[in-house]
Order: C-alpha cells, then sequence, then structure tokens
C-alpha cells in the first residue's frame, strides 16, 4: 500500500510541476558533481520561483 501512495503522491507532484527530489538528488549527482546540492526546503523554493516566475527562477539544463 504504501508503495502505491508514494507513486499517486509523485504523479500529483509531476503534475503541479513540482519535481521529485531524489530525481534532482540523481540529476546533480550524474550531471554536476562539482556543484552543491541544495537541501529539500531550498529545491522546493526554487522550483516554486521557477513555476511561478521568482527572481531566481529557470533550470540548469
Amino acid at each position: 500500500m504504501s508503495g502505491l501512495l508514494s507513486t499517486l503522491r509523485r504523479i500529483c507532484h509531476l503534475m503541479v510541476g513540482m519535481p521529485a527530489y531524489e530525481d534532482y538528488l540523481a540529476h546533480m549527482r550524474d550531471h554536476h558533481p562539482d556543484r552543491p546540492v541544495m537541501n529539500r526546503t531550498a529545491f522546493f523554493r526554487d522550483r516554486q520561483e521557477a513555476r511561478y516566475g521568482g527572481r531566481n527562477g529557470g533550470r540548469c539544463c
């Protein structure tokens, strides 16, 4: 049951434009190992700014 809930949560986040923090960590590890990694709170704020036009919006890739 927890696997189903986890999948539903992930789908809901993607539907509203909120990518998974774990995917971000994997991306940074694979593509930018020399850069510092945001914590979960900073990641959430960064994605909210990118989605709603904050001052530091946008993606690295």
